[in-house]
């Protein structure tokens, strides 16, 4: 009953715009975007955003104010780095691969955000979750796999691939895969090698899959052509925010 009048006492929050935060991966500048709530008594969960293979765009800033609006401080994370940010599809395949083909460079790169989340006042360094999108729903299951410090992940149709090698021997952080039931991208073995290293892992994870879905199925900038193998499902976009908020009343 109090997590219930909690729950509904921070939806009701209204948030301040959001602003952009700049950070640092060592010399590295990243340009990320800060929303929160605009009254907080105590300290309230942060979620970290990780954007999609075009860089950190306004979707992300949208979830960022979206999730403020849930009574959490998010910050919509730049993996990338300060003004890179790809003009078509052909420059963000050549990004996102450099990050998908160095997973000790992109796991250093999240984490760099989260150690940032954390830092904002207002945050509960011991309730915070990552979500991602597409490339960033890859991140999210990385921050899971490499044992970084969060309640939980949430990937929005994300890369599934993990690189054994870099793995830790158990999951702690609970984990929620929201995917497309058509996505054409993920292989039936792709996924079916996922769910096996989720149980190797001992994870408490969840996969749901969205039927009629495709890739990128949360984005409107997609488009509604599924036959192009991506494209916004209103309904899939609808149902994921649904449990991904399902979950995170129950990991905090």
């Amino acid at each position: 009953m109090r997590r219930a009048s909690l729950a509904l006492a921070l939806a009701a929050l209204p948030i301040v715009a959001g602003q952009p935060l700049a950070y640092q991966d060592g010399a590295v500048r990243l340009a990320g975007y800060l929303s929160r709530p605009a009254s907080v008594q105590g300290k309230v969960p942060g979620v970290l955003v990780i954007h999609q293979w075009m860089g950190l765009t306004g979707h992300e800033q949208m979830i960022a104010d979206r999730l403020a609006g849930l009574g959490y401080v998010a910050l919509a994370a730049d993996i990338y780095g300060e003004g890179v940010r790809p003009k078509d599809t052909t420059e963000a395949a050549t990004q996102a691969k450099i990050y998908k083909g160095d997973r000790t460079l992109y796991r250093r790169r999240i984490r760099a955000g989260l150690d940032t989340l954390k830092a904002q006042a207002g945050v509960d360094p011991a309730r915070v979750a990552v979500i991602g999108f597409c490339f960033g729903g890859t991140g999210a299951l990385e921050a899971a796999r490499a044992g970084m410090p969060v309640a939980g992940v949430v990937s929005f149709h994300g890369g599934l691939d993990f690189v054994p090698a870099l793995d830790s021997p158990a999951i702690t952080a609970k984990v929620l895969v929201c995917h497309g039931a058509d996505d054409k991208l993920e292989s039936p073995q792709e996924i079916a090698a996922f769910q096996d290293e989720m149980r190797k892992t001992k994870a408490d994870y969840m996969f749901v899959s969205y039927g009629g879905a495709v890739h990128a199925f949360t984005q409107k900038e997609a488009g509604n052509d599924p036959s192009k193998g991506f494209a916004y499902n209103e309904a899939a976009a609808r149902r994921s925010w649904q449990n991904m908020r399902d979950f995170f009343t129950e990991l905090f």
